[in-house]
């Protein structure tokens, strides 16, 4: 992966599908325990490395598993908690990137718009990763398809439908599987599509290899499906809408009967936080269909793949 040194990652379309391939078997092989295939690890420089976390957002596995994954590469992992930093104040944002630049050799970013993880990248020579923004979620998005993988043992011509809010894991799934020729299926509610540029972004990745499907109609976007994918219907940032939001989602939810309409050996996925009793139920996410918790221990192994080629000597 020595073309990914010294990348940003602000959206998972700025990788390829080889560099997609080659960054998952190497976190699955990591996951392993395995020694990667362009060589001994050694090689990532590792101690010393100091991996910045500038978070305006809450978070739970995005920052312990980015922090697990650095620490096990040997680096540190420092917390630029907005509130106790200048950028809680008002500075700049090209400011405080060109002085972190400076400092650090990696920044992950969770933040509202996805502008200022751009502007962070025009102005910091530094990798800028985007660890959550309002348009895209890519980390989480590697994660899944490790996910996938594992059950299926490849990703293309697997269907994937996604059901809930138009949001930014809808965003990530349909650049991600267009490139990846998975078939992707976005079920949401009218007033809640995804972002259209992503969409026609996304159709135009895929050319012939895969199918993107946008519609209103959650049990037609399951029918035979291989994996079920679901979100809060309420993001980060919209917690005054969510009263209004849960009865124009409620024929969105993931429950026994809508996983029924799926292939009858698919897979249930959340990105977590859940809701339960709202976007999902606790029997599906408790369920034999669940894979939930693989999942999110996967957000560490894609994260430290992209660490150690970012950060590759």
């Amino acid at each position: 992966m020595k073309q990914l040194q010294g990348r940003d990652l602000l959206s998972i379309a700025d990788l390829n599908s080889e560099e997609i391939h080659e960054l998952l078997n190497f976190a699955q092989q990591l996951k392993a325990g395995e020694i990667a295939p362009e060589g001994d690890l050694s090689e990532i420089r590792k101690a010393g490395s100091v991996l910045g976390l500038l978070f305006y957002k809450a978070s739970t596995r995005t920052r312990v598993s980015f922090s697990v994954a650095m620490y096990q590469l040997g680096g540190q992992v420092i917390d630029l908690n907005p509130q106790q930093t200048q950028v809680g104040r008002g500075e700049p944002t090209e400011d405080t990137a060109r002085v972190l630049d400076r400092y650090l050799d990696a920044l992950a970013i969770r933040t509202f718009d996805h502008k200022d993880i751009e502007t962070f990248a025009q102005y910091a020579d530094i990798p800028i990763i985007n660890a959550l923004t309002d348009l895209e979620h890519p980390c989480q998005i590697l994660a899944d398809f490790i996910t996938i993988k594992e059950n299926f043992g490849s990703l293309a011509g697997i269907t994937v439908t996604y059901v809930g809010d138009g949001n930014n894991i809808a965003h990530s799934l349909l650049l991600g599987g267009a490139l990846m020729g998975i078939n992707i299926r976005i079920a949401t509610p009218q007033e809640y599509p995804p972002n259209q540029e992503i969409v026609a972004q996304a159709k135009q990745l895929a050319q012939n290899n895969s199918e993107i499907i946008v519609t209103n109609d959650p049990i037609a976007a399951v029918e035979k499906t291989q994996v079920i994918y679901t979100d809060v219907w309420a993001s980060m940032g919209q917690e005054d809408s969510a009263a209004r939001r849960i009865p124009i989602f409620q024929p969105y939810q993931v429950n026994d009967a809508l996983v029924s309409h799926g292939d009858q050996d698919a897979i249930v996925l959340h990105c977590l936080p859940a809701h339960r009793g709202e976007e999902i139920t606790a029997s599906v996410i408790e369920g034999k269909q669940s894979r939930v918790w693989d999942q999110a221990e996967n957000r560490m192994h894609a994260q430290k793949a992209l660490l150690a080629s970012i950060l590759r000597k």
